[in-house]
């Protein structure tokens, strides 16, 4: 993977908490063998503590406000709860602890939603093992750890670029919207994505049409179709 990184807001944040002393590590993941490998792998780096680790959104919150670790490295998909979520409130209820992406996902449809969120880095789990501990050392010097073509993409945004192309009808989704149109590529009923997702039925079938609207498809058909072909492309 070739990656870049850039300044944080312009400042390099230091590790205030925890002067010379292990950087805190809490691991979200919502497979077990995965959390095991990760603490080993963490494990090796003197630099670093693992403090806790948590399979889903719920008990991951818990686990921050208890130990206030300097890192949380999280997966997207979730035993119960949403990555992109976790990220979220993280950052709102605790901006002292930098978050890492960690996960299966593809870069290039999560990685600026990573990033909007307020991860600090966006690995993928298919890269070399040694990837993460450069990630989070990266990170601990205060910059970010995204790859050359995400970082491209979204400095060429924010200036403006007129060569920038348009964004693709999927970028155009909100995260709770992409997540529901995940779900309906999995092949899931609006009953078990409501299930899924804690919310009520009708509130899923406003998402459905909203994702017609937005993705200018007639029916629930074409939906459908689309998003299993979306799954399908984008595993």
């Amino acid at each position: 993977m070739m990656t870049t990184t850039v300044p944080n807001s312009g400042a390099t944040l230091k590790n205030t908490k925890f002067p010379g002393k292990p950087w805190r590590v809490l691991i979200v993941d919502d497979h077990e063998l995965l959390r095991d490998g990760l603490r080993m792998l963490l494990g090796t780096d003197p630099k670093l503590e693992v403090c806790g680790d948590a399979m889903d959104e719920t008990d991951a919150r818990n686990l921050v406000r208890q130990l206030n670790p300097d890192l949380a490295v999280v997966d997207l998909t979730l035993r119960n709860g949403n990555g992109l979520d976790l990220v979220k409130w993280i950052k709102k209820n605790h901006p002292e602890t930098r978050v890492i992406v960690l996960t299966m996902h593809d870069e290039k449809i999560y990685g600026e939603r990573a990033l909007r969120a307020g991860a600090e880095g966006f690995v993928n789990k298919d890269h070399a093992s040694g990837t993460i501990l450069t990630a989070i050392e990266q990170v601990r010097d205060g910059k970010l750890f995204f790859s050359e073509e995400l970082t491209r993409r979204v400095m060429k945004r924010t200036r403006g670029s007129q060569n920038e192309v348009s964004p693709s009808a999927t970028d155009l989704l909100s995260d709770r919207e992409l997540e529901v149109f995940r779900f309906i590529g999995q092949g899931k009923t609006s009953a078990q994505i409501a299930a899924e997702l804690k919310l009520a039925a009708s509130t899923v079938e406003t998402y459905r049409e909203r994702l017609k609207t937005k993705l200018n498809l007639t029916n629930s058909a074409e939906l459908a179709r689309h998003a299993t072909v979306w799954v399908w492309e984008n595993p």
